[in-house]
């Protein structure tokens, strides 16, 4: 809304600043970290009163999380409000790519509250069925990737090799949908610790904004030998806006928690992340940057597949970050070497950009 005013005065003064997006970046990032520390306190005080006993507790999980019984989830709501705001303010509303993301973020955040609602008004730790989650899900994406693709080719890039692609043609269509539904999930099995999934966001988030950034400057594109994707620079204002919600969260997140984001926070969170990877070209890169999200969701698969075949178990209990709990690893250990494995993954992401 800043950056259309402030066009329509042709960027008269300091306002001229508005017209970079490193700048409105920054300001989306304070933005939505000022908002999500304002309404914070209050906003956990209503979820407290509104929910009474809070997100249920699995009773077969790790005896330490029964000392969590009370604590409000649904703490995503506050980390779509800061995002909003901060992308409402500082973003060029007249870009496609705003809208598909918003959509994907918005779309992917309601499938979330409805499962958190259902949670907490049953006392279940079950929610909307599976599949109908998924079917909600891929309506949602499947907008988003025609708008998307309606701005970009359907060629997938690989990374490592300069102009090296794969044309998928409309099959790009699903492919698109499939990253962000398969993002959201993934970040929402990872979202099950005290700030384990939030500082991951943050980083992949953090990662993307200079991808996106570099992918919509053609001399940078063009010299790193990456997809030059027009307009998608401005998503580096998004994946910003990402960053100051969740540290806002982490603020109230930290341990012990006084909120869970839950999967109103997480659907919508890696949802944006699939979106953003596929508006700036770099689907496969986000497999490696938020690889520690695809182990989360790799480690429920194989444990279900193989019990299913077997009636054996690979992994004390899935996802992976319970396993090590199990194994006698303190929450806080495992949080935090899991945060270090997320900027492992980062730094390998960003080289990419350069090794082709």
């Amino acid at each position: 809304m800043l950056y259309l005013l402030a066009e329509w005065f042709n960027f008269p003064g300091l306002a001229n600043l508005i017209r970079y997006q490193s700048f409105r970046a920054g300001a989306a990032l304070t933005t939505a970290l000022v908002v999500g520390l304002i309404i914070g306190p209050r906003f956990i005080n209503m979820l407290r009163v509104r929910q009474g006993k809070g997100q249920p507790i699995r009773e077969d999980g790790p005896q330490t999380h029964l000392a969590k019984r009370g604590t409000p989830t649904m703490g995503g709501l506050m980390i779509l409000i800061s995002l909003v705001v901060g992308m409402l303010l500082w973003m060029d509303l007249t870009n496609p790519f705003v809208w598909a993301c918003l959509a994907v973020t918005l779309g992917f955040g309601a499938i979330g509250f409805l499962d958190d609602y259902d949670k907490v008004t049953k006392r279940s730790h079950k929610g909307v069925p599976g599949r109908v989650r998924l079917l909600l899900e891929f309506a949602v994406a499947g907008v988003a990737a025609w708008i998307i693709v309606s701005q970009i080719s359907t060629n997938l890039y690989v990374p490592f090799l300069s102009g090296r692609y794969i044309p998928l043609g409309p099959f790009y269509y699903v492919f698109a949908a499939v990253v962000m539904v398969g993002a959201g999930n993934a970040v929402n099995l990872t979202d099950g610790l005290d700030g384990l999934a939030t500082m991951p966001v943050i980083i992949a988030a953090g990662t993307f904004a200079i991808i996106a950034y570099l992918a919509g400057r053609v001399d940078y594109a063009h010299y790193l030998g990456i997809p030059h994707v027009p307009r998608a620079g401005e998503l580096a204002i998004l994946c910003a806006g990402i960053v100051g919600a969740c540290l806002a969260f982490l603020w109230f997140n930290a341990p012990p928690a006084a909120v869970f984001m839950g999967d109103t926070g997480s659907l919508a969170l890696g949802g944006a992340l699939g979106a953003i990877a596929v508006a700036a070209h770099h689907e496969i890169v986000l497999a490696v940057v938020g690889g520690l999200f695809v182990l989360e969701a790799a480690s429920v698969i194989i444990q279900v597949f193989w019990f299913k075949r077997t009636g054996r178990r690979i992994f004390r209990m899935a996802p992976i970050h319970h396993h090590f709990e199990q194994k006698g690893w303190a929450e806080s250990t495992v949080v935090v070497r899991f945060w270090i494995v997320s900027i492992i993954l980062a730094v390998i992401g960003l080289s990419t950009l350069k090794l082709r």
